[in-house]
């Protein structure tokens, strides 16, 4: 009891975010009283079965009363400004089941949402949304959502019927119809000002002109897919500024630029640049052997040829570029990266150079091919805020002279390469620039270089590259023009009117406003009603020669589809697992061919959230997935076979295992089944067979024996996930 009171405090603390004020202490007891009737009212609470109370604010635009409200199995926390208006909303009673659950066995499909949970939702709305504020309830259950336990809902809060900024979630428990969660955001909280009216003066066709005017395209060479090593031409949106139309003036309104001023103000502009991370097999520490079996003998074979860390330093220090003069070699790390496809192993060795001076320390890592002394990347670490010596100029100079030494080859087709939205820190230690494949007089930026320069000494702070050498591009003839693709690229948006934060200057003749004044900012967001560009999905641009707008496919946060379901028996599901998130992340689940262990894995591991293309998951990935279903407990380590055929038998056997009914399963002499072909059934399948039918997993003849199917294998997911929710 004590311990769960405590733990309940303690939420309640943070929640809150700050102590009472002591300049408040005087009247808190009165405004908490007043505020706590107020969302009693609004709520319609009986809290007479709750054994203890208290109420914390915090106060940063405006005061936010956080009450707690417990007893010994039940809690319920609200969140309210001092007016009533409820901004969150939390209840945990015993009735109440969680609204994510996540086990290791197969879920069940949850129950969507019902009449029921719809209603309690719109009542609970029409109590806590103000005058000028509705919500169009859009249920999100049914997508990615396997594991919920009740319907779920979140979007906009719309101001006088337009969009807005506010947003909202809202839970509702199946089985109880309960509130289980409430947040939404408020004015009050996010802006200044207040909200204006709702009507427009300016024309939104004048808006949708000026808003193109800010639009800005490149042209450039992509890769169309994964699936294709041929890159075409397609203008690529350049990530700017954001901008509006004020609705009333007309005014264009360059919203990252206020944005930058309002930052100036509190004093926070961010560094544009940070240092980069590297990964990769050089930055693995080698690991000592301990008794050699005859496979860790074959490994070591891998080593053979590599040269000694003196021979590397040696080679390294003699590219002054570098700067190694002064460092000392701190280690020295070999890993060993395995080949594909029948090529031999690579081994890497990253080489850690300090320097100390007074209380400076500088550091550079230097990852390379340990048998050739081929650089692969660079990494240091230095102190910022330095003066500088160099010019951005005279660093992008000897950037370009490094990479001619390094690899003329790939050096000639290189140029410097820019984008808008980047811009250099002045605080940090280097200047930092990239270097792309140029084609046809177009940048290929999936073949680049990245080189930083120390601003101080001139030397190569940082380098790394990604590049293939078995890209084919297509030609640069019959392109559309720029202005052509400008228009394609607004016409995948909706220009739309709405109430957006946008920074405005503060005035002391509003008291919330003085506040933020006195604290020295000048800026704040307030709601304003304005134009701006909307859309759905995402787009990746132009193509340049079709002028067809290109939107990515297979994001992660999508839905799955496939083309290739016409006339499959199991399109229908397919298509409802692909809802949830579960299948393949490809364009074509093949349901009429034949089920081996990988491919069982991959579909059983998107359960649990891994998008995977079987045909091209990493080796990593591949395990991941495995580690996955053996927590499930479909499968064992000991029974791993990737390529092994699947039968309908073992089929099913993995998946009532993964749904807990092996213990159930594996019981002797208690079962029997309709099957035609019973008698065929080894005894030691009974049990499943039994099972199988009884969740109508396959009916008629039981086939054990047969190839299953990627078809077979959704369709018996899919019954399985329509079990009863307490089997």
């Amino acid at each position: 009891m004590l311990k769960k009171l405590l733990c309940l405090a303690l939420s309640c603390a943070m929640l809150a975010g700050a102590a009472l004020p002591a300049a408040a202490a005087d009247d808190a007891s009165a405004r908490l009283a007043k505020v706590t009737q107020l969302v009693k009212d609004v709520l319609e609470l009986d809290t007479a079965q709750y054994e203890s109370f208290h109420g914390d604010y915090s106060e940063e635009l405006v005061p936010v009363w956080t009450l707690c409200w417990s007893s010994e199995d039940h809690s319920l926390i609200v969140e309210a400004l001092e007016d009533g208006t409820i901004v969150g909303y939390q209840e945990d009673a015993p009735e109440a089941v969680p609204l994510y659950g996540r086990g290791s066995s197969l879920p069940t499909f949850p129950a969507g949402e019902s009449a029921a949970c719809r209603e309690a939702a719109e009542a609970f709305l029409k109590k806590v949304l103000r005058d000028g504020e509705s919500i169009e309830l859009e249920d999100t259950t049914d997508y990615n959502g396997l594991w919920r336990t009740g319907s779920y809902y979140r979007g906009e809060v719309l101001l006088n019927g337009l969009p807005s900024p506010l947003n909202y979630s809202l839970s509702v428990d199946a089985a109880t119809g309960r509130i289980i969660r409430f947040h939404r955001d408020v004015t009050e909280t996010v802006s200044v000002g207040g909200v204006p009216a709702p009507e427009a003066a300016a024309e939104q066709a004048k808006a949708s002109a000026s808003l193109k005017e800010t639009l800005e395209l490149r042209l450039e060479y992509v890769l169309g897919t994964k699936d294709t090593d041929v890159a075409r031409l397609r203008y690529i949106p350049e990530r700017g500024d954001t901008f509006y139309v004020d609705a009333q003036t007309g005014e264009t309104l360059n919203n990252t630029e206020l944005e930058k001023q309002m930052n100036q103000d509190y004093g926070m502009a961010a560094d544009a640049a940070a240092p980069m991370a590297t990964a990769g097999a050089g930055e693995l520490e080698s690991k000592r052997e301990n008794g050699l079996s005859a496979a860790e003998q074959e490994g070591v074979q891998d080593m053979a040829g590599v040269l000694p860390k003196e021979e590397l330093d040696r080679l390294l220090r003699a590219e002054t570029a570098y700067g190694l003069s002064g460092y000392a070699l701190a280690s020295a790390s070999y890993s060993v990266e395995k080949g594909t496809d029948g090529e031999p192993a690579r081994v890497w060795c990253a080489l850690r150079y300090r320097m100390s001076s007074g209380e400076e320390t500088c550091s550079r890592t230097i990852t390379v091919d340990a048998r050739t002394g081929a650089v692969e990347r660079v990494y240091s670490s230095a102190p910022w805020d330095r003066d500088r010596v160099l010019t951005e100029e005279q660093a992008l100079e000897k950037a370009g002279a490094y990479l001619e030494r390094l690899c003329p080859d790939r050096a000639e087709s290189l140029e410097h390469y820019v984008r808008k939205s980047y811009t250099q820190s002045d605080s940090a230690p280097y200047f930092r620039f990239q270097f792309a494949r140029k084609v046809n007089g177009y940048f290929f930026p999936a073949d680049i270089y990245t080189v930083s320069i120390d601003a101080v000494t001139g030397a190569v702070y940082s380098m790394e590259y990604d590049w293939s050498d078995e890209i084919t591009f297509d030609s640069a003839e019959g392109i559309i023009s720029m202005d052509e693709a400008l228009d394609a690229w607004l016409a995948t948006y909706e220009v739309e009117l709405g109430y957006r934060l946008v920074p405005q200057k503060l005035s002391a003749s509003d008291g919330t406003q003085k506040k933020l004044m006195d604290q020295g900012l000048g800026y704040y967001y307030g709601m304003r009603l304005t134009y701006g560009l909307e859309r759905d999905e995402y787009c990746a641009g132009i193509d340049a020669k079709t002028g067809n707008a290109e939107y990515r496919e297979n994001l992660e946060d999508e839905v799955l589809s496939y083309n290739d379901l016409t006339g499959s028996s199991a399109k229908e599901a397919i298509e409802k697992l692909a809802r949830y998130g579960i299948g393949y992340k490809t364009a074509t689940f093949r349901p009429g061919r034949s089920l081996t262990q990988w491919d069982l894995v991959c579909l059983l591991a998107s359960v649990n959230g891994y998008r995977l293309d079987p045909e091209t998951a990493t080796k990593e990935e591949r395990d991941s997935a495995y580690y996955s279903v053996y927590d499930m407990g479909a499968l064992t380590r000991q029974d791993r076979s990737d390529a092994a055929p699947i039968t309908r038998s073992t089929l099913i056997k993995m998946l009532l295992n993964a749904s807990g009914y092996a213990p159930a399963a594996r019981l002797k002499g208690i079962y029997t089944t309709a099957y035609t072909d019973q008698s065929t059934i080894p005894a030691e399948d009974l049990g499943y067979a039994a099972i199988a039918q009884a969740l109508n997993l396959t009916q008629g003849a039981y086939t054990g024996t047969r190839p299953a199917t990627r078809g077979d294998a959704a369709l018996m997911l899919c019954q399985v996930l329509e079990r009863p929710a307490a089997a």
